[in-house]
């Protein structure tokens, strides 16, 4: 503990550890404030009470009887006091209490002490091994028989962010008294000492308003609510300390140690053209998109106002499209003729068009940030055949995917693409397959072969990367290849991330641990331990129009992102009527928030209104 800090400890019995704590910072400027529960006649029956309560205030503290834990915010003798630790050892209701009784102890506690407790304070509660329900008791007591310690704190907006052994050696004079009621001591053998911390609070979801130049025509529209956390975040900026950056900076050193590698600084517009999509992503599936309709103030400029022609321009732009590649626009449901970027390669193709000589993109002066390695590239394939050095061009950046919501679906997640023209004779796909192998091996990564070029593969997300080749312009000697990979997956392996929503995380100590930059494989240590899972189900009745994507979507915006698995449990059809009645289960469960019982119930709350005035259905 460091110099200036301020401790409580409540629910002391004969204020042993109390003594133990002020001598231990008798030097220092700690000031020690001591209290209990009973009358101060009573305290004094304790053995040696008297004796420690004079070591105490000796050592400059202060000591306060009558003192209710779970009332600390109405205290007198508290009032316009904050600390930044506070103790509470070996709670128990007294006497022969189930652990009912003692889980509901706990949850006043903690509702109580975070109204006297610092910004950045700890409270810390030791409890007998068993007794706090996570994997680190020994053995691990049934939930239902445990105290629940963690989900008890969550009920004050508290993480438990630390579990370490109850060092009852380093209190010399601790005597630990108060089991059920008597001067018996507690079993403080393997006692753990739980650490608790404030949680950053939730932010509601709000839809955004973007402005953009889409092929040369300035256009606004609304970024779906449940994606408005995603976007500029600048995580990929210059100077980031962020994962998704660490990941892509080591990639490119990686390759750049073989190829000349730089990569472009333009920024692209999140919005393409249903027309930009249909040319250059034909492997991505069309439902899987945002579909964006523009605000209607756009609509009604240069002369093409009417209501008739806009219509027209949206049938006409939707009939060529159907008829080019298939794709499903549905002129009355959600879908328009833009999207939100759901893959960078327009851009990429934007980007090649601009240079006819892509196989030297490293001489881009004043456009292109170069991360070539320096020295020589290796010899070999694709490094020097026939005297030709290739090199790759990179982009990197947000795209978006309308997904259901499932354990490894990510809406949003940061792709970096590299294309570079090589002689076919180089078997370039081989060669970068390889060198992507080396590279990301040792993390799971493995490699599969699909027609026309690779797979990157790890478990338990799948797919994180492809390797992918198409014809150079007309030159049949030269093979352009593109890399495509997952950022946000690959900063899961490398970092040994236990969720991939923690790379969105706003609270400062997910970023705290990137700094100074890490290597890559530095596993990634949780600052909320044991997040518990917690499953509601949700049953309606809803018409033959029923469109399940945008369930997933208000499921995402209602819960604030805390849902990672939807499942359909159920479903009924009535026989007369043209309704039919699903069932989902949806599991709340994070490692970015405290999420209580009480407050995963208010989120689900808040789905099932959404539910019934957005998408018109009847909660059963």
């Amino acid at each position: 503990m460091s110099p200036s800090r301020s401790i409580l400890l409540v629910g002391e019995g004969n204020f042993s550890f109390s003594a133990c704590v002020s001598q231990l910072y008798c030097e220092t400027e700690t000031s020690i404030t001591a209290t209990c529960f009973q009358h101060q006649e009573e305290a004094l029956r304790h053995e040696g009470a008297a004796t420690n309560i004079q070591i105490i205030k000796d050592s400059g503290g202060t000591v306060l009887f009558e003192v209710d834990c779970r009332k600390l915010g109405e205290c007198a003798s508290l009032q316009d006091r904050v600390f930044d630790r506070v103790v509470f050892n070996f709670p128990h209701c007294g006497r022969k209490s189930g652990v009912k009784k003692n889980r509901e102890l706990l949850k006043k506690f903690f509702l109580s002490c975070v109204q006297v407790l610092s910004e950045d304070g700890e409270v810390h509660v030791s409890l007998c091994n068993g007794q706090g329900g996570t994997p680190v008791d020994h053995p691990k007591r049934e939930w239902h028989n445990s105290w629940q310690v963690a989900a008890m704190a969550a009920e004050a907006h508290l993480l438990l962010t630390n579990v370490r052994p109850f060092e009852s050696e380093k209190y010399q004079i601790y005597k630990c008294t108060g089991y059920r009621s008597q001067d018996k001591g507690f079993h403080v053998e393997n006692a753990l000492l739980h650490v608790f911390t404030r949680s950053l609070p939730y932010t509601s979801a709000q839809a955004l308003k973007m402005e953009e130049a889409v092929e040369g025509e300035k256009v606004q529209y609304n970024i779906p609510a449940e994606l408005s956390d995603y976007i500029c975040r600048g995580f990929l900026c210059s100077g980031s300390v962020h994962p998704v950056r660490l990941v892509q900076d080591f990639l490119l050193e990686g390759l750049g140690e073989k190829w000349s590698v730089s990569m472009a600084t333009e920024t692209f517009p999140f919005l393409l053209t249903a027309k930009q999509l249909q040319a250059c992503c034909c492997d991505v599936n069309s439902t899987h998109c945002y579909w964006i309709h523009l605000l209607q103030k756009d609509l009604d400029s240069d002369d093409q106002t009417s209501p008739d022609k806009a219509d027209r321009v949206r049938s006409n732009g939707a009939e060529s499209l159907r008829s080019a590649c298939s794709l499903d626009i549905d002129l009355e449901g959600e879908n328009g003729l833009y999207v939100l970027r759901p893959s960078l390669l327009p851009q990429m193709e934007e980007l090649s068009k601009k240079d006819e000589l892509i196989n030297n993109a490293g001489s881009h002066e004043g456009s292109n940030e170069s991360v070539e390695a320096e020295g020589h590239k290796e010899d070999g394939p694709c490094g020097g055949c026939n005297g030709v050095t290739s090199s790759l061009l990179g982009i990197s950046g947000v795209v978006f995917r309308n997904v259901s919501v499932s354990v490894w679906a990510l809406p949003s997640f940061h792709e970096l693409l590299l294309r570079g023209v090589f002689p076919s004779e180089c078997k370039p796909i081989k060669s970068l397959g390889q060198r992507l192998e080396k590279l990301l091996s040792p993390y799971g990564v493995s490699l599969a072969t699909e027609q026309g070029g690779l797979r990157l593969m790890a478990q338990p997300m799948g797919l994180v990367g492809r390797v992918f080749a198409g014809n150079a312009s007309d030159n049949i000697s030269h093979v352009r290849v593109t890399v495509s990979l997952n950022l946000d997956f690959l900063a899961v392996l490398l970092f040994s991330l236990p969720d991939w929503r923690l790379l969105w995380s706003h609270d400062p100590r997910f970023l705290k641990q990137f700094g100074p930059r890490p290597s890559p494989g530095e596993p990634f240590h949780p600052f909320s331990l044991f997040p518990e899972h917690i499953s509601f189900d949700i049953s309606f009745w809803t018409g033959p129009m029923w469109k399940e994507k945008k369930f997933h979507a208000v499921v995402r915006e209602a819960s604030h992102g805390t849902v990672d698995q939807v499942k359909l449990i159920d479903t009924f059809s009535h026989p007369d009527l043209s309704q039919t009645s699903y069932c989902y289960r949806l599991t709340y469960h994070t490692h970015t928030h405290a999420l209580s019982h009480t407050q995963a119930l208010q989120f689900h709350k808040h789905l099932e209104s959404l539910l019934s005035s957005r998408l018109e259905v009847t909660i059963r």
